[in-house]
């Protein structure tokens, strides 16, 4: 362990605040997986505020081990929990290890949850997934979507174990007055981020094959699908913000939403990367690959009721990001 320096509205309203501010000053605030992407970009967030962290290792502690859990616990008592750890991948990696995501996801998200109220944490922030709606949920999709239709097959695993632990702190808070929330936040991108073509979601993966195709001079890249599904995007340093945002100023049981509120086509995407890695060749798509979900833009009308909104452009956040990777990256592993 280390310490580091088309609802009605009257349904979806929240008051603009849940409780008087929530300080984190004094506290022992644990970031679970925090060399992560959401994680990492959290002890950011701290640090700009002078706040320490305590942080553990993997090979330290095993999430998925209940009786570790417990023990940590028992023995470093942290006051704050942001569970940012999970077992993440793209379409690729949800479709084809489907037992595994739902097995870890499901263990870490029962055992941190559990511990937390076992041991009287104050304040819990679960960190769940906009893949959690249904697949044909209406756009924008509202908080009260949940559970209202199918899940989207490739990613149904890494969903049902989310939606299970979000509901887990939902209740805890529900009927013991615990302050525990759950944040579904949008697509994900920024430093930290995985690139393994095998195993990342799609804003590091067209970097990164994208940049590769530019270094390659070759005339020609194939994308997977048809280049028509919409996605939204948010920095995961706006999200570390929202998160602290939340955890000072939010406490109620129903889940809140975080995301920009604008979205963007995978082919529109593809050719913003394309512009600032300089490739300047074909972009086929290859239908016959999966699309996954048509459409996920998050109603975010809750959180921005709250007053927060998010800072980073996507242009600029993807150019941000494409030179952190080329910074942090030297012998990349073969394609």
């Amino acid at each position: 362990m280390t310490v580091r320096s088309d609802i009605p509205a009257s349904v979806t309203a929240l008051p603009a605040s849940t409780e008087d501010a929530f300080a984190l000053e004094g506290r022992r605030i644990w970031v679970a997986g925090h060399r992560g992407l959401v994680g990492s970009a959290v002890l950011r967030r701290l640090a700009r505020e002078g706040l320490p962290a305590l942080t553990v290792e993997r090979t330290e502690l095993d999430l998925t081990r209940q009786r570790d859990v417990e023990r940590w616990f028992d023995r470093e008592r942290p006051d704050v929990v942001i569970l940012a750890a999970a077992k993440v991948g793209g379409i690729l990696a949800n479709a084809s290890r489907p037992a595994e995501f739902l097995r870890d996801n499901l263990a870490i998200a029962l055992n941190v949850v559990e511990a937390s109220r076992a041991y009287d944490v104050r304040k819990l922030v679960f960190l769940g997934s906009s893949c959690i709606y249904p697949k044909l949920a209406a756009q924008p999709i509202h908080e009260e979507a949940l559970l209202t239709g199918p899940l989207e097959p490739t990613n149904e695993a890494y969903a049902v174990a989310k939606i299970a632990g979000m509901k887990l702190a939902e209740h805890y808070n529900r009927s013991l007055g615990r302050s525990f929330i759950s944040l579904m936040p949008t697509n994900l991108y920024g430093p930290n981020d995985n690139f393994d073509l095998q195993s990342s979601h799609v804003l590091p993966a067209l970097i990164r094959k994208l940049h590769e195709a530019k270094e390659a001079r070759s005339p020609r890249v194939e994308l997977f699908g048809t280049g028509t599904p919409r996605r939204e995007f948010l920095h995961v340093d706006d999200l570390a913000d929202a998160i602290l945002f939340l955890l000072r100023r939010y406490s109620a049981p129903e889940p809140i939403n975080v995301g920009w509120g604008e979205d963007i086509t995978i082919r529109e995407l593809a050719e913003m990367i394309a512009e600032i890695v300089g490739y300047e060749g074909e972009i086929a798509f290859d239908p016959s690959k999966p699309d996954g979900t048509p459409r996920k833009l998050l109603d975010v009308s809750r959180l921005n009721a709250l007053g927060w909104k998010p800072k980073i452009g996507l242009k600029a956040g993807i150019a941000s990001t494409y030179r952190h990777w080329l910074s942090t990256t030297r012998d990349m592993p073969d394609r």
